[in-house]
């Protein structure tokens, strides 16, 4: 895919940064020395980490040249790294992984938290949000989309089998084993929206990328143009006019 845009992510950094304030409540940590933030995005979720531990040591990591250069901008006496999950391996001294929206993108991401989590220290904690709204509709017609039009050979595959999540008893009994306490937990939000456009606008930043970074300029302009008439046939607007994303989304919280 194409780098990510920091910019069009940005356009809704409130409500994206709501699951990381939730999850950052659920963690039973005082005074951690290093925080490493993985997938730190433009530095929303990392701000949060510094503001509630200002002593630690806080590193945010993501694969993306423009988010960390948004990152760095916001956060300009911090580390940001260059990095790939997949491949990284925390520091020794960490005391908390967070992972705000990252795993999802992930292949094979149970056997990535197991080796994580594995690698903390005692009373060390994981903690990460995935998306779980695969099976909604600005979801389900992305991919009805992908398959109706001339281009459905070459998006086939660009339906994000990755970012299937398990059931929640596999992530208990993959992450259990390695850990002393686990919580595990979901949490539907339902985001007031201006109107239909801004949905599409949401999901050009982040479910969209795969299926219209393969697609020539005027081939994604029909793209868009046809799932933007199937999102508008989908969510009806409320009584104000503004209409209602319902976004699941699933936490975990282990302690090493």
């Amino acid at each position: 895919m194409d780098d990510w845009s920091a910019e069009q992510y940005l356009k809704f950094e409130d409500e994206r940064t709501r699951p990381s304030r939730d999850l950052l409540a659920q963690i039973p940590l005082s005074a951690p020395r290093k925080v490493v933030d993985i997938g730190c995005g433009p530095g929303n979720s990392t701000e949060l980490l510094v503001a509630r531990w200002p002593q630690a040591e806080v590193i945010g990591i993501d694969t993306s040249a423009d988010m960390l250069r948004r990152a760095r901008e916001r956060l300009p006496g911090y580390t940001f790294i260059e990095a790939n999950v997949a491949h990284w391996v925390p520091p020794a001294d960490a005391d908390l992984l967070f992972a705000n929206a990252i795993f999802q993108w992930v292949p094979d991401h149970l056997r990535q938290l197991q080796r994580l989590l594995g690698a903390l220290p005692s009373g060390g904690v994981l903690a990460m949000q995935m998306p779980d709204n695969l099976d909604e509709p600005s979801h389900v017609m992305m991919r009805e989309v992908a398959h109706s039009g001339p281009w459905r050979e070459r998006l086939a595959e660009a339906a994000r089998a990755k970012d299937l999540l398990a059931r929640p008893g596999a992530y208990y009994d993959a992450l259990r084993p390695l850990c002393e306490r686990i919580e595990i937990w979901h949490t539907v939000y339902n985001h007031a929206l201006e109107d239909t456009a801004a949905i599409v606008e949401w999901v050009k930043g982040t479910g969209l990328r795969p299926f219209v970074d393969l697609l020539e300029p005027m081939e994604r302009k029909e793209f868009l143009r046809e799932y933007t008439a199937r999102v508008a046939a989908a969510y009806q607007p409320q009584a104000d006019g503004k209409v209602l994303l319902r976004f699941p989304r699933f936490f975990v919280v282990a302690i090493r």
